[in-house]
């Protein structure tokens, strides 16, 4: 499968320190401030959610009853699988690239280029839905931004201010996204309170199978419920990722299932129901029945600042993948410089320009594309989990899914049958155009490396992942320190027994 895996050294489970792998950052500046756990929740809420903006389309596709059971059912089945993946590889894995380096450890840096490539780009066409999002709520406000020229002007200059944001400093994005998660979260609480008198729990139960539009229930569904794994490219910007990222991915779990569910229950259940009103922007009409023009206005802000924050969040994934894959040789040494804020400028820059190419197109052609290439590499990373399971069993996991190898194949499969069921949803266009992208791919591996051996371009000579030497005799001190940070890393979050397990022991 491609060229020899990436060389992974094991590290005995019996070690008194907590073991890690580490992939070494060639161009890593220490001064740099790392993020911490709750802007880290943040930045994960706003790869996944932001809210509860963009879960209208699924009331409108398949009523209030599948609406409410799929934000709360779905979760189990996909969003606690990937999270619980995400946290065990990117805890073994703590190094900027995250996927790429998972893949590439189980099948070889062929595998991980794909994996990259492909994840790249489906995180770019996700991207591109943000500007557009913030002005399709803006022209409720401000016709003139509904069309034309005008319409594109503002993209255009909204994707550069947006861009130049995520360029200052991963610190300002993570703290700019704590910020807005309170912001646009804090009208529906009060649309929840002021609507408890007005809820009628008659209206939750309904539902016509026969008018249910499947493929926009899912595809919404999918779309509003992935990208946890997104927040694993930048972990060489996290502070202590071992312990950060499981407790940073249950938090964000119960976010976003509150952020969904609740809204859904008070939007439906508090007014009449109309499901052809049910599109996006309008919460803020549901916001205007329950509270008045105060609320609707209110909710109108949060919706555009929340978009910020998504584009913000996704952007800087999506430049740090790039940024990682550069310092892994992957791609030119110039994709792994960094600008004087710490930020990948190159992988910034190429960023927006897939914004902005892919800003043309709709709404649904979008999120059924990104979806398609999502679930292609959701596959891969499902099966180097298993993989690693097997084949490298001693393998440092600072956090370990409490599950054997039986168990974690069990977990994932129906997890891998939801992404095989909304890649059958799409439409032969996608397909066409998706595999099309990953022909384009895999043509563009040995070209890269030709242009390496060639010397046409400068490349990092990336050395294998190995992980960190355990010293023989750490001492009393350190063993002590040690069993804390264990401690820590297994027990933090053990209020629910399904995410989070017992460490590697």
């Amino acid at each position: 499968m491609g060229d020899s895996p990436v060389e992974v050294r094991e590290v005995q489970a019996a070690s008194p320190e907590p073991p890690s792998l580490m992939v070494a950052d060639l161009h890593c500046k220490n001064h740099l401030p790392k993020l911490g756990l709750l802007p880290l929740v943040a930045l994960i809420f706003y790869e996944v959610s932001g809210g509860p903006f963009g879960v209208e389309a699924a009331v409108k596709a398949g009523g209030p009853l599948l609406s409410i059971l799929g934000f709360l059912i779905f979760p189990f089945i996909w969003s606690i699988p990937e999270a619980l993946v995400t946290a065990e590889l990117s805890t073994a894995f703590p190094a900027n690239g995250g996927y790429v380096l998972w893949i590439s450890a189980a099948f070889g840096r062929f595998w991980g280029f794909q994996e990259g490539w492909c994840k790249w780009i489906s995180g770019v066409a996700d991207n591109a839905l943000y500007p557009v999002l913030f002005l399709d709520y803006f022209k409720r406000v401000v016709p003139m931004f509904a069309d034309g020229h005008t319409r594109l002007i503002a993209l255009l200059v909204l994707t550069i201010l947006l861009t130049y944001l995520n360029y200052r400093g991963l610190t300002i994005v993570g703290i700019t996204a704590v910020c807005l998660t309170g912001f646009s979260l804090l009208p529906f609480l009060v649309m929840t309170f002021m609507a408890i008198p007005k809820i009628r729990p008659k209206r939750w139960s309904s539902v016509n199978l026969k008018t249910v539009k499947w493929r926009a229930y899912f595809n919404t569904l999918f779309w509003n419920l992935n990208y946890w794994d997104s927040a694993s490219t930048l972990a060489g910007e996290i502070d202590n990722p071992q312990e950060s990222f499981p407790k940073a991915l249950l938090w964000a779990i119960l976010l976003v299932i509150v952020a969904y569910v609740v809204p859904l229950m008070v939007g439906t259940g508090a007014i009449p129901l109309d499901d052809s009103k049910w599109e996006d922007g309008y919460f803020a009409e549901v916001g205007l029945q329950i509270g008045g023009s105060f609320l609707k206005w209110w909710i109108e802000v949060a919706a555009l600042l929340a978009n910020m924050g998504l584009f913000e969040a996704e952007m800087s994934s999506d430049s740090f993948q790039l940024l990682g894959m550069g310092e892994q040789g992957m791609l030119p040494k110039v994709f792994a410089k960094r600008s004087k804020h710490g930020t990948p400028m190159l992988g910034i820059i190429f960023s927006a320009c897939g914004v902005l190419f892919l800003a043309w197109m709709s709404f649904e052609e979008i999120v059924e594309f990104l979806n398609f290439l999502y679930c292609i590499g959701m596959i891969l990373e499902f099966a180097a989990f298993i993989w690693l399971r097997w084949s490298q069993p001693d393998l440092a996991r600072p956090y370990r899914v409490p599950l054997g190898l039986v168990g974690v194949t069990l977990m994932s499969m129906p997890a891998t049958t939801l992404l095989i069921l909304v890649m059958c949803y799409a439409t032969w266009r996608t397909i066409v155009i998706s595999i099309g992208l990953q022909i384009l791919g895999i043509m563009t591996y040995p070209f890269l490396e030709h242009a390496k051996a060639k010397g046409w371009m400068e490349f990092i000579d990336q050395k294998p992942v190995q992980a960190i030497p355990v010293s023989a005799d750490p001492g009393p001190s350190s063993a002590s320190e040690s069993d804390d940070s264990e401690q820590k890393v297994t027990t933090g979050c053990d209020s629910i027994l399904v995410l989070l397990g017992s460490g590697d022991r």
